[in-house]
């Protein structure tokens, strides 16, 4: 990427970089490629100090060094971050890692413990400094630099070059190569961005409509406080979708597991925060939602980078209140594209992809049952009523099984305007909770 072809020569060659790129562009291989081709892999010292505003992001650099090392026998790398017991950090730490990516905040406490020494540091990089800053890591940043050797290599990656940012550049970096990569838009090509004019509890509904009618692998809704997290998920899962909530509050060992859940597919919409998606590269996110307009440019651009990676196919929903009319202008300007209307799923699109949903799992549950059995039973009640097969298993309900907002519908399985009883389907032992 054009961002390894500028930066990696310059590393190899043992020049301080400073570099304006955004997420998603490589910039993790284009300072961990120089950083394992220059290690000595004898000496079993922290080499190489990575700092990473997030855990997430921590755990995915140090992934990427795994996989990058792959050929190289007795490398080791070691991912710290706070939330995580010290004991097994400490246990790795003894064995010699030549590679540590680690939050500030870990990595002072470990300092100040005396149990991570800084001393043979070749390779100081600071990965999204300006997320680290603005985050209020300036003091511990400025704390683990002074605590490395005076001769090293630093490369400071951020996605703006604001003043403070310019500051510590120019404070610790001796004449760097600055590398500015833009691409012809801010975000990528291949993210279809669209926004839907909506306020208040309408968004509920609005959201409601398109998870039921798009195709989609995951979605990431992000919202701004991490109250809402809770309570937009617990409002997704009242209404039968596969949702969780991810925000700085959720103790570490239940974040992994939600990140785990939702690789594996048994979790289908994350409602998170900005600095908890940090660092999240989940291949089956297919859709983000902004379901609070962002406040700046560049965490909308952030946000979106979650969908589309590798090449990726990936779609944009823009959430946007009458009075936020201006910040959809900003976002335009900034990213140098149109952001178009979105069409919202009507009720007929919604209850044909509802009504697909439901014929599958009859097929399912007939396929593991005994089909014969329950076509002789509407049969034979058939014969008895004088009804029609169809009319056997087609009775209103009297007792309304769900609600559906969007188009004010109640009943047990809407089809084509056909309201399917559970009495009837009771009666020839086709019922089952999960239909409905």
């Amino acid at each position: 990427s054009p961002i390894q072809a500028a930066t990696i020569p310059a590393l190899l060659e043992g020049a301080d970089v400073l570099g304006q790129a955004q997420t998603g562009t490589g910039k993790t291989a284009a300072f961990a490629l120089p950083i394992l081709a220059r290690l000595e892999l004898k000496r079993h010292v922290p080499q190489a100090l990575v700092l990473v505003p997030t855990r997430e992001l921590a755990i995915q650099v140090a992934e990427a060094f795994q996989k990058y090392a792959h050929g190289l026998h007795g490398f080791h790398v070691l991912p710290i971050y706070g939330g995580q017991s010290y004991g097994p950090q400490l246990s790795a730490l003894q064995r010699g890692p030549q590679v540590v990516v680690g939050t500030p905040g870990r990595i002072i406490d470990h300092l100040e413990r005396g149990t991570l020494q800084l001393d043979a540091i070749r390779t100081l990089v600071l990965d999204e400094a300006d997320e680290m800053l603005a985050m209020g890591f300036a003091d511990a940043m400025e704390a683990i630099l002074a605590q490395t050797p005076a001769e090293k290599q630093v490369a400071l990656f951020s996605a703006t070059m604001a003043p403070n940012i310019r500051r510590i550049a120019q404070r610790h970096l001796r004449g760097p190569r600055e590398i500015v990569i833009r691409g012809k838009t801010g975000t990528a090509a291949n993210i279809r961005q669209s926004y839907w004019m909506v306020s208040g509890l309408h968004k509920l509904d609005a959201l409601t409509r398109i998870v039921e009618a798009a195709e989609f692998g995951a979605m990431l809704v992000f919202v701004r406080t991490k109250q809402s997290t809770v309570e937009l998920a617990e409002k997704l899962q009242a209404r039968g979708l596969a949702a969780a909530a991810l925000n700085g509050d959720v103790p570490q060992a239940m974040r992994e597991k939600t990140i785990d859940q939702l690789k594996a597919g048994k979790i289908d919409i994350l409602v998170a925060t900005d600095v908890a998606a940090r660092g999240l590269d989940v291949e089956r996110v297919t859709h983000v939602v902004n379901y609070d307009v962002p406040y700046d440019t560049e965490s909308y651009v952030h946000r979106i980078g979650r969908t589309g990676r590798a090449g990726r196919s990936g779609e944009a929903i823009l959430f946007i209140a009458p009075r936020e009319r201006n910040l959809l202008r900003l976002i335009e300007r900034a990213t140098r594209q149109t952001i178009e209307p979105l069409r919202l799923p009507s009720a007929e699109d919604v209850n044909t992809r509802r009504l697909a949903k439901f014929k599958a799992r009859i097929g399912e549950a007939l396929a593991a049952g005994p089909a014969e059995f329950h076509r002789k039973a509407v049969q034979e009640i058939a014969l008895e009523t004088g009804a029609t097969v169809v009319e056997a298993v087609q009775r209103p309900s009297e007792h309304p099984k769900w609600y559906d907002p969007t188009t004010g519908e109640t009943g047990w399985c809407s089809g084509g305007g056909v309201l399917i009883s559970r009495k009837a389907l009771e009666e020839v032992g086709l019922f089952d909770d999960r239909f409905f």
